[in-house]
């Protein structure tokens, strides 16, 4: 029998089997299929025995303002408060939050506030990295984000067996800097475009426009008939990570696993529940994705670097983060998963507590990483408690200061993994996860108070 001709890429595209879906998938097959070695070096410490198996991170782009939200200054003066100068009492004794949060005002008993974060990073960049990878930026190495050490921790190369890729973005990537750093391509995100408060979720490489399921079933059956190229190369076994990819590609997009996208599978009342936009949606399409055991979900929430016209911006915005975020809290209690679930809430910064209100900035807030606010629930966290303290003002923390690595580090230790722990860089140095780590970096401490 004659051996088989190598194929080109070019053979490959006209087979007609690559969509977003396929290529991911072909990355991952080929990345565990060419390169063992690789991925045996990067190896880190066992992690410990876990409380939380996933982690919903409700990332607010842009930075959103403490005083408006969680650490609220009614005495400051209308010059910091602007109108939102009547903070509302919660269930939780004590404990009052931004007037436009009358929903989350109702669970506080399930998260609580970090009122004393802090860097000191200014720009989007710089204080994005620094909060999503719990290092400063700067030096030689890229480190990798939060979400891609879960993916490395609790993704496939810990067991993890579903479709769905382990780290899933909704909807756009954050884009400031490369989440996967120097861990590579295997643990970065899947962003899945589109926009859930639509009519169709159009997950990229999963659903299209106008295209039915039943219409993408009738394609693939006339592509198997037609592609006769597939059919002669169907046992060579130079191909076969690339078959088992395109059927595991097909089981996505028509199978089981892709229809935790529709969510016209959820009652009308649930989704009222959520609310009827982007970021409600996109709540429940992550409580689905936890149903479904994926380890760890962004929700990329635009909007919030509000330098004029603030207070227009959070009269709209900050109902629909209330009513969403309150909602996601509520139903993952009710199904008995928020304590199984680390819920994140927070942007790369706050905004500065003074407004600015001359033109033309016409009541604008600007970038303040000297002082902003966290929420953080589920997972194994107390809820119910208030961490650190802002001065009168806002300005900067006033008592327990706390910075990005130590809530990365409490926030791994729930998860199971070390914070401890060294990842071996590609080439060949041993590289701690976190800051925290090394010598000369300030640290507020662990978080006992939410452990």
């Amino acid at each position: 029998m004659k051996k088989p001709e190598p194929i080109s890429r070019r053979q490959l595209l006209r087979s007609g089997f690559y969509s977003a879906a396929g290529l991911w998938l072909a990355s991952q097959q080929a990345l565990r299929g060419i390169a063992p070695m690789d991925l045996r070096a990067l190896q880190p410490v066992l992690p410990r025995a876990a409380k939380a198996k996933a982690v919903i991170q409700i990332w607010m782009w842009g930075g959103p303002c403490h005083i408006d939200t969680f650490d609220p200054k009614p005495d400051a003066g209308h010059d910091y408060t602007g109108p939102l100068d009547k903070p509302i009492p919660t269930n939780v004794d004590g404990l009052r939050i931004g007037q436009l949060l009358p929903n989350l005002a109702k669970h506080a008993d399930k998260y609580s506030v970090i009122r004393s974060m802090t860097h000191g990073v200014q720009s989007h960049e710089t204080a994005s990295y620094i909060t999503q990878t719990g290092w400063k930026s700067g030096g030689r190495v890229v480190h990798p984000s939060f979400g891609a050490v879960v993916s490395r921790f609790l993704g496939r190369d810990a067991g993890y067996k579903g479709l769905i890729p382990p780290y899933i973005v909704l909807t756009r990537p954050q884009g400031r800097f490369s989440e996967a750093g120097f861990l590579g391509s295997a643990y970065k995100h899947f962003a899945t475009g589109g926009d859930p408060g639509r009519g169709q979720f159009l997950v990229e490489g999963i659903a299209a426009p106008g295209v039915t399921r039943k219409r993408q079933e009738t394609r693939r059956q006339l592509l198997d008939r037609l592609n006769t190229f597939a059919r002669d190369r169907k046992g060579d076994p130079e191909l076969a990570r690339f078959f088992e990819s395109q059927e595991q590609a097909y089981d996505l997009i028509l199978g089981e696993a892709g229809k935790v996208f529709e969510l016209s599978e959820e009652k009308d009342e649930m989704r009222d529940r959520y609310g009827r936009n982007t970021f409600g949606q996109s709540c429940l399409v992550a409580r689905r994705l936890v149903e479904k055991g994926v380890p760890y979900i962004t929700i990329n929430y635009r909007g919030w670097d509000t330098h004029k016209r603030h207070f227009e911006s959070m009269q709209r915005m900050l109902p629909q983060m209330d009513q969403g975020l309150a909602t996601l809290l509520e139903d993952l209690s009710q199904r008995g998963l928020l304590d199984s679930t680390i819920i994140w809430w927070g942007g790369e910064f706050g905004r500065t507590p003074k407004v600015l209100w001359n033109a033309p900035w016409n009541g604008g807030r600007s970038h303040h990483g000297h002082c902003f606010s966290t929420l953080i629930a589920g997972g194994g966290f107390r809820g119910g408690q208030v961490v650190g303290k802002s001065d009168e003002k806002g300005m900067f923390p006033a008592d327990r200061p706390v910075y990005p690595w130590d809530l990365h580090s409490a926030m791994y230790e729930l998860l199971g993994i070390d914070p401890l722990a060294k990842l071996r860089h590609p080439q060949g140095q041993m590289i701690p996860l976190l800051l925290g780590n090394s010598d000369g970096y300030e640290s507020g401490g662990p978080l006992k108070e939410l452990l």
